[in-house]
């Protein structure tokens, strides 16, 4: 019959044993497969702990197909679960704390130090980054424990699950989310070693024109139908009187917006042309949006390769502003306050981690050119080290190896992984 092992960590190993097989075999068997060795090595089955090493397996009433739980006694080392995780202090004379605890004012400094898994936290897990960027301790605590809890939580959950009949409709359906959501976290992380800049903000398209004799920075935007210009903008370049109300109504794009009315006839200068154009005056931060009717009558061209607008009709060149001469409100997506807007401070961070962490994966990728020659070994030890706080012998290893051997850049690799969790 065949018997599968699984653990928490999502381990799976298969085995072809007989009926009338010993438990003690079948614990040596599974200890060989699973590398835990024999004297701690604890099986369950249906939640009841397999004892009596005499015993032949039909007599615990396994048969063919049935999921056994292997770990190990007195807890679970081999569990990625903070609670068993040790982080290593500056203070190497004194014994560690009992109990497997992480320092966490340890844990915020190595995650301070390591561009890439901040980036990577901030990405996947902003409660536990913002609580890091804060500097308080006690926050950061608070957050990774309620974490940690949580984490427990789902974790008892799922072994609920796996220790139920693997054709129950309920647990394929876990299985299927399981399997959904680990495709979708290697995605993240290719997306993330391989592209980091798509996680970056792009820097829209605005151009210098005057409305009126009134200088005003205009959003270039193809995908919109028509020419808009805020009321507060229509107000300063006086052309308000010329609003005329029989054309409000609703905008519908990404959400609605009232429209005030309409200016049927007004003049932008780019540069030394005045082209004709009419606005739509909405309640909007926005100083102006250039629509698709007033580039397709004036033949526009975008042309990004030199980051420049081009007037068809004339011939006229305008350059697109650069990032720093962009006004405040220059955003595609505004929200509330309350609903957490992102100041500028906090894109201009994550934009150096990100920057930080293209210019880590371009030294990482490296060694990758010669993965075809010997394998970097490394020393006993360090491994030892690593693999002592919950992490598998082949994530070290990998780790390690991407890392040039350095063991704190590893943990901080491996613990960010591990806190950066889906969200």
């Amino acid at each position: 019959m065949r018997i599968t092992l699984t653990s928490v960590n999502d381990e799976i190993y298969s085995l072809d044993v007989s009926e009338d097989m010993e438990l003690e075999n079948f614990m040596a068997l599974a200890a060989f497969e699973t590398t835990v060795p024999g004297e701690q090595l604890q099986l369950k089955h249906n939640g009841r702990v397999l004892s009596g090493r005499e015993k032949k397996l039909k007599e615990f009433g396994l048969k063919d197909g049935d999921v056994v739980l292997f770990g190990q006694r007195g807890g679970s080392s081999n569990v990625l679960d903070f609670s068993n995780i040790q982080v290593p202090v500056n203070r190497p004379t004194q014994p560690q704390a009992s109990g497997g605890q992480e320092n966490p004012a340890v844990l915020m400094e190595m995650l301070r130090n390591s561009p890439h898994e901040l980036a990577l936290l901030k990405e996947r897990n902003p409660p536990l980054a913002s609580a890091l960027e804060s500097g308080d301790v006690n926050k950061f605590t608070q957050v990774l424990m309620q974490q940690k809890a949580d984490k427990l939580k789902r974790e008892q959950e799922r072994l609920q699950l796996l220790m139920r009949d693997p054709m129950d409709p309920e647990v394929q359906k876990h299985i299927a989310e399981e399997i959904r959501l680990k495709n979708v976290e290697s995605n993240m992380e290719t997306a993330m070693e391989y592209s980091p800049e798509s996680f970056g903000q792009v820097v829209m398209l605005y151009i210098n024109c005057k409305v009126n004799g009134h200088v005003v920075k205009a959003f270039v935007d193809s995908g919109a139908q028509m020419t808009i210009m805020s009321k507060a903008c229509a107000e300063r370049c006086n052309i308000m009187r010329l609003v005329d109300t029989r054309w409000s109504g609703i905008a519908k794009g990404v959400g609605t917006q009232q429209i005030i009315g309409r200016v049927h006839l007004g003049q932008i200068q780019i540069e030394k042309d005045f082209l004709q154009s009419s606005f739509s005056i909405l309640e909007q931060p926005m100083d102006m949006l250039l629509g698709l009717d007033m580039l397709k009558r004036h033949q526009c061209v975008i042309d990004l390769k030199l980051n420049e607008l081009v007037i068809g009709t004339t011939g006229t060149k305008t350059k697109f502003l650069a990032e720093a001469e962009l006004p405040d409100n220059a955003r595609l997506s505004m929200q509330a306050p309350d609903d957490g807007t992102v100041t500028m401070e906090e894109d201009r961070q994550l934009a150096e981690a990100l920057a930080k962490s293209a210019e880590q994966v371009t030294r990482t990728q490296v060694p990758s050119a010669t993965a075809t020659g010997p394998q970097r070994t490394f020393p006993e030890s360090d491994i030892n080290k690593i693999t002592n706080y919950g992490f598998s012998r082949d994530q070290v290893i990998e780790e390690l190896t991407r890392n040039h051997g350095n063991v704190d850049q590893a943990i901080a690799t491996l613990f960010a992984r591990s806190l950066a969790g889906p969200k």
